[in-house]
């Protein structure tokens, strides 16, 4: 008879949009959050009974209802709330696992004193992702489509030639890529005292677009390298960071045949290619830590 293997149930994609008014400013926190639940839930896949399954729309209703009754602090806070709830308050629920995106609003500045008008952000969206089985917590956060260039300080030579490759070196070239990144927090127990969400992402942010503007890059790879080593160096409740980098390659574009000169140091005009692309990915670890967050961050 063949067994059940690792299985897992929940609410995906619960839009929320919570508005905090004080007096004439408001604040809004716009999320979408999907819920995963496991547990003793071998009995529904085998027989189709229902008796330790808690719906999925009760699921979707609590989201709602704690955004109203807890407010949403910041991402991985109202995560840890939910996680939280749904393991102590249902025996058959062991694991809770809440993924959490978060879409960033600029307040309009206005002549007059009400701040209620905003326009959307089009950077990165921000991610977390809250993990907790009832006696301890992982928390991985992190960001998706933040789209960064330096339009110099780069170069790429002196790789391995063989009978196809046709790249030239580039000793003045572009370096252009969309971050996608997580890292870990090593706080995981309700005895540790918790980091400040909200400072520590505005931090990491920093110190990564930093790294990235400040490293003369001999290739994507040390800029990677120097993006997570400069998070690791400077925020302790960070254990591990793990970057997905497409290369955002772009190619002078051959003018010649017009009789103009299309030169790095006159200023050139490129061709943006958006595929195919290389892929460069890693993890940065604190020293005498192990890596934990999934190689392929579209699982996680």
């Amino acid at each position: 008879m063949p067994i059940l293997g690792p299985n897992q149930y929940g609410k995906a994609e619960n839009r929320v949009v919570k508005i905090t008014r004080d007096g004439a400013t408001h604040h809004i926190k716009d999320l979408n959050v999907s819920v995963s639940l496991s547990g003793d839930m071998d009995e529904v896949h085998y027989s189709g009974s229902n008796a330790h399954v808690l719906p999925t729309d009760t699921t979707k209703n609590t989201v709602y209802a704690f955004a109203k009754e807890h407010g949403i602090a910041s991402a991985e806070q109202f995560g840890i709330h939910l996680a939280r709830h749904f393991v102590t308050s249902q025996e058959p629920i062991r694991t809770a696992r809440i993924r959490i995106e978060e879409y960033a609003w600029e307040r309009i500045a206005t002549a007059g004193d009400d701040e209620h008008s905003f326009v959307r952000q089009g950077q990165e969206t921000r991610l977390t992702q809250i993990t907790y089985d009832g006696s301890s917590w992982e928390v991985v956060s992190g960001l998706k489509d933040l789209t960064v260039m330096n339009s110099t300080n780069s170069e790429f030579w002196g790789y391995v030639k063989d009978k196809y490759t046709t790249l030239p070196e580039a000793y003045d070239r572009i370096l252009a890529t969309e971050v996608a990144g997580r890292w870990r927090f090593n706080w995981s127990d309700d005895e540790q005292e918790a980091p400040d969400w909200e400072a520590s992402y505005e931090q990491v942010k920093k110190h990564m677009l930093e790294a990235f503007a400040e490293t003369y890059s001999l290739s994507l790879q040390q800029t990677l390298y120097q993006m997570g080593s400069r998070i690791i160096d400077h925020r302790a409740e960070i254990d591990e960071v793990r970057f997905s980098l497409p290369n955002k390659h772009h190619f002078l574009v051959d003018l010649e045949p017009f009789g103009l000169k299309n030169a790095t140091e006159d200023g050139a005009v490129y061709f943006a290619a958006d595929r195919p692309y290389g892929l460069i990915e890693a993890t940065i670890l604190r020293d005498g830590c192990e890596p934990r967050i999934p190689v392929d961050l579209t699982n996680l």
